[in-house]
């Protein structure tokens, strides 16, 4: 997803010259056409990353159109003051663009872990939190972000992702999208984390479950009419993210479930209240979490008996 943005960033930016991409001392070989297309509009922020949101900032309220870049924690929680009063409180356009997150780098251990980023950033007002499955979702955000007056979070992936969807025709903040139909049991995903969940989903309809997919790549604002939609129609439904299950997709599900007071089949499927102490691969710590096809499909068919 990295290289899909890296080529987004440029193009857009050769459209429109208010935007500016700053970067926390990584991914410079990664924007060398966006410096060759986009002339001294590439800023290397180094290890600072309070300071570039800042700076961020300060250009936005000057009508620029900052995007900013590095390792999901590096951009979120290392600079959260900054965020929050500089950018939510003026409500300013910047984008943040938080890179290998979730567990994407779970071999170098909790610092580069990004398992709250969801929870903290829903709760700042002016925030838009958007979380694509893929760089087709990524390309239509980045595109609506930027068109937007205040500022918004992407969460993406590191690298090697699959292609979910074909194309977006109608793609908005806050819209979910159907990725596949069905009636028995639905799926609700955001992030990379989809992949499994289609995964799991193939496992559901061998047992003869009718399996609906959606992609809830916008946590907030969250499609509550959808949301509407599926609780009234299938009989389950399971909220799957590569994130803590506090505060993000699965809390957001059910702070809007819980006033409605309507019987519901609900589960929440994500990472443990816990840092993880061993070191191993994206695939080794979903498996440690739960977050497998099959660990997925499992507690699903739970849920239905």
């Amino acid at each position: 997803m990295r290289n899909i943005f890296s080529q987004e960033v440029t193009r857009l930016g050769q459209a429109d010259p208010r935007l500016v991409l700053l970067s926390g001392d990584i991914g410079n070989k990664l924007f060398d056409k966006f410096k060759d297309g986009c002339p001294g509009r590439f800023l290397n922020c180094g290890i600072a990353e309070a300071n570039m949101m800042g700076v961020a900032a300060g250009m936005a309220l000057n009508g620029l159109r900052p995007v900013v870049y590095t390792i999901t924690p590096f951009t979120t929680t290392r600079c959260l003051e900054q965020i929050r009063v500089d950018a939510c409180y003026h409500n300013v356009p910047v984008t943040i663009v938080g890179t290998g997150s979730g567990l994407s780098y779970a071999e170098l251990g909790p610092t580069h872990h990004s398992c709250e980023d969801l929870a903290i950033l829903r709760a700042l007002p002016n925030m838009t939190v958007f979380a694509p499955c893929d760089g087709v979702e990524l390309v239509a955000g980045l595109e609506a972000a930027l068109r937007q007056d205040g500022p918004v979070y992407i969460r993406i992936g590191k690298k090697g992702e699959p292609r979910i969807h074909e194309s977006l025709p109608d793609f908005a903040f806050g819209k979910a999208v159907t990725v596949r139909p069905g009636s028995d049991v639905c799926l609700i995903s955001t992030g990379t984390i989809i992949a499994e969940v289609l995964a799991a989903a193939d496992r559901l309809t061998a047992s003869g479950l009718s399996v609906r997919v959606e992609s809830f790549h916008t946590v907030k604002p969250l499609d509550e009419a959808r949301l509407a939609e599926l609780f009234a129609t299938c009989r389950a439904v399971v909220s799957v993210e590569e994130h803590s299950r506090i505060g993000g997709l699965g809390g957001a599900i059910a702070e809007w479930l819980g006033p409605r007071n309507e019987p519901a089949r609900f589960l929440s499927l994500g990472v443990d209240d816990a840092f993880m102490h061993v070191v191993g691969s994206q695939d080794y710590a979903r498996g440690l979490y739960g977050l497998t096809a099959e660990a997925i499909a499992e507690r699903t068919s739970a849920l239905l008996r």
